[in-house]
């Protein structure tokens, strides 16, 4: 952003410098849409995020949105690592080009966290299959619990792993994709593998054609892209942004952001704004629910009971161990702990619990409601899951270091990082955009979500006066009917037109393009994607089954 690097010492003291070339070279691509703001006191930050993530014993509404499946949260987390991923860190060095460096750190929805720089990249090869076209899959590790359908192996079921017999336990678990980042919880983890699949589906479809080579890597990678942008476009986007703002960005243009006519870049390729990364986006943490219906194994009525969001951190490479006796986040910040180096095959994902297949008519793949049914996202809103106090230290690179109990906490973690990069008030946001803030009632109460009861008259002044963008995002949206409203769905949808715009390949610079992959020319939606990348079969989908009923009488 021009304003140097900012770092901090053991006392959490900030300093500034100046960045050295190769950081300059290295420095994402960020920008601010917005006016600086003032930062937050750390005495309204700690209650602030104490009041959003309360205690679970105190009754709070269950805010769920049935209009959302539970899966599209962690859809939203995959997209984010699409968004934010700097494809030049693993390029420096002597091979590389100015140009590569430049070009290469677009914030664009290319899917660059699946494929790397491709193929051909000496680098990047590790995640390809043997012909230089497919993504690798992995293989669960049979777990004789809770029956003899979980004691077998399932080839394809989890992310590619480095495996072999030398390094530590947790090298050993580490997934082989560009972006480690989509292992740190189980849900993300499996919907990377969904993503895996169906480019690997689409390869085997076009191979037909009589493609082969790098010619049928690169129309894979084309055709896997614009379904992907399609569907963010018409299928996610409208369930958690006002779909008004979505029809009016996509219709007639950004009015804020990198704004056709009036924006002047190096390279004219996108950057991304903080406003997006550090609030508005960070949208998808409220959506977390506490626990979910897993599979046949781990749901409300199954013999591991419902799978906790502890649980889903444990099962993954990044920020668990694959260590079912863990049961705290130390635990987990424990890298070289359990025998254990790849998924158990009872932990494989029944994706018919995280999304709808009835919106594409296919009723059979709907889970039976005696087995614990599916789940939905919790509405957007203000209040977050109490287990969102305890992060293990995998999901924010923390292992091995120290840090105070209060940095486990996601909400004081958002609050504090948009503390630091001086990001801009809600109200600063709302006067750029033109529209009407909220009231300082509205801000104070919102409708159903988190009580600021807690706080002090003058914590409640300040925020009144500054409320911090994230917040201000949330009880925007909690007001609008649990979607993004016209601050935040106006951030929202504005950078995802121009992350599609910014990328080589976009359908916003094709908009007569449409899908094929789906039932018709004009849908293509998330339950499309994931029945195409399994074969339209249950027991893909679902590869533990449900339970066998007893026969009668027995």
């Amino acid at each position: 952003m021009g304003e140097g690097v900012l770092e901090f010492d053991a006392n959490g003291t900030a300093t500034a410098r100046q960045p050295s070339t190769t950081e300059e070279l290295r420095r994402f691509r960020f920008s601010r849409l917005g006016p600086k703001g003032a930062p937050t006191s750390e005495d309204l930050r700690v209650a602030l995020a104490t009041a959003m993530t309360p205690d679970p014993a105190v009754p709070q509404p269950d805010s769920q949105n049935p209009a959302v499946p539970a899966g599209f949260t962690y859809l939203g987390q995959f997209v984010d690592h699409d968004l934010t991923m700097d494809r030049t860190e693993a390029q420096l060095g002597s091979d590389v080009n100015l140009d590569e460096l430049l070009q290469g750190r677009s914030p664009a929805l290319d899917l660059d966290s699946v494929y790397g720089r491709g193929p051909r990249d000496k680098d990047d090869q590790a995640f390809y299959a043997e012909d230089g076209v497919k993504l690798k899959v992995g293989t669960t590790t049979p777990v004789p619990f809770p029956d003899e359908g979980t004691n077998v192996p399932f080839e394809g079921f989890d992310l590619p792993r480095r495996g072999g017999e030398l390094g530590t336990a947790a090298d050993r678990r580490l997934p082989l994709i560009p972006d480690a980042r989509n292992d740190e919880n189980l849900v993300i983890a499996q919907t990377h593998l969904a993503f895996i699949r169906f480019h690997n589906r689409v390869v085997d479809e076009l191979a037909l054609t009589g493609l082969t080579g790098e010619r049928l890597f690169r129309a894979a990678k084309e055709l896997v892209v614009r379904h992907y942008q399609y569907m963010l476009k018409t299928d996610f986007l409208p369930r958690v942004v006002d779909p008004a703002i979505v029809d009016d960005v996509f219709t007639n243009g950004r009015r804020f952001f990198e704004v056709p006519g009036r924006y002047y870049g190096r390279d004219n390729t996108p950057t991304m704004p903080i406003e997006f990364s550090v609030a508005s986006y960070r949208l998808g943490h409220s959506m977390i629910r506490g626990a979910y219906q897993w599979n046949r194994v781990f749901n409300s009525t199954g013999p591991g009971g419902i799978a906790s969001l502890f649980a889903l951190f444990t099962f993954t490479g990044v920020s668990g161990n694959f260590d079912p006796s863990s049961q705290t986040p130390a635990d987990l910040d424990d890298v070289n702990r359990g025998p254990i180096f790849t998924l158990p095959s009872n932990w494989i994902a029944d994706f018919r619990r995280l999304y709808d297949f009835a919106e594409a008519g296919r009723d059979d793949l709907v889970p039976p409601a005696e087995l614990g049914g599916g789940n939905v996202a919790k509405e957007i809103d203000t209040l977050l899951v109490n287990p969102l106090t305890a992060l293990p230290a995998g999901t924010f690179g923390g292992r091995g270091t120290q840090f105070r109990e209060i940095e486990r906490n996601l909400a004081f973690r958002n609050l504090t990082r948009a503390s630091m990069m001086g990001l801009a008030s809600g109200q600063q946001m709302a006067e750029l955009m033109e529209v009407e803030p909220l009231t300082g009632e509205q801000v104070l109460t919102g409708a159903g979500g988190v009580s600021l009861d807690a706080l002090t008259d003058e914590q409640k002044a300040q925020l009144v006066e500054a409320t911090p963008l994230w917040f201000y995002v949330l009880r925007e949206a909690e007001i609008n009917n649990g979607r993004l409203g016209p601050v935040g769905g106006r951030i929202t949808a504005e950078v995802f037109h121009r992350a599609i715009e910014g990328s080589r390949i976009s359908i916003v610079r094709s908009p007569y393009w449409r899908p094929t992959l789906g039932p018709d020319s004009t849908t293509f939606r998330m339950v499309d994607l994931l029945l195409f990348a399994f074969e339209g079969k249950a027991d893909l989908l679902n590869p533990l089954g449900d339970p066998v009923a007893p026969p009668a009488g027995s």
